[in-house]
């Protein structure tokens, strides 16, 4: 098997709209598709990465409430690429979206911040 990249992360939102505002007006990521299901009740949202990777963005009914704090077992957040994390989270800041402050990467010496979405599900921001 070859793997070549991630193709999409999906996100299932609480609150489909605010969520939807959330990654379209403040990440600004380009939407590719909007679909209503109405057998599932359920919205999907297709959005564009620069790289060609995608985020779906659902709704579904009553969706449980996910673990994400502390450092709870499965996936632990979804990383975006940016050339500059100061300003970046500037940028996020000026948009009404708490941030925490930047970290250095032990490792590799490259600088990360994280802030989450509408859910709280974390999201990091990585110098590259």
């Amino acid at each position: 098997m070859e793997l070549e990249r991630i193709h999409h992360v999906a996100i299932i939102a609480s609150d489909y709209e605010k969520s939807k505002a959330f990654y379209t007006e403040i990440l600004g990521l380009r939407v590719i598709a909007e679909n209503y299901r109405a057998e599932r009740r359920s919205y999907k949202l297709d959005l564009a990465l620069p790289d060609g990777g995608q985020v779906e963005l659902f709704s579904f009914p009553d969706p449980p409430a996910r673990v994400s704090r502390p450092e709870a077992a499965g996936l632990r957040h979804l990383a975006f690429v940016v050339p500059d994390v100061e300003n970046a989270l500037a940028e996020l800041r000026g948009r009404g979206v708490a941030v925490e402050e930047v970290r250095v990467d032990e490792f590799t010496g490259k600088r990360f911040a994280f802030f989450a979405d509408p859910d709280d599900l974390p999201l990091e921001l990585y110098e590259a």
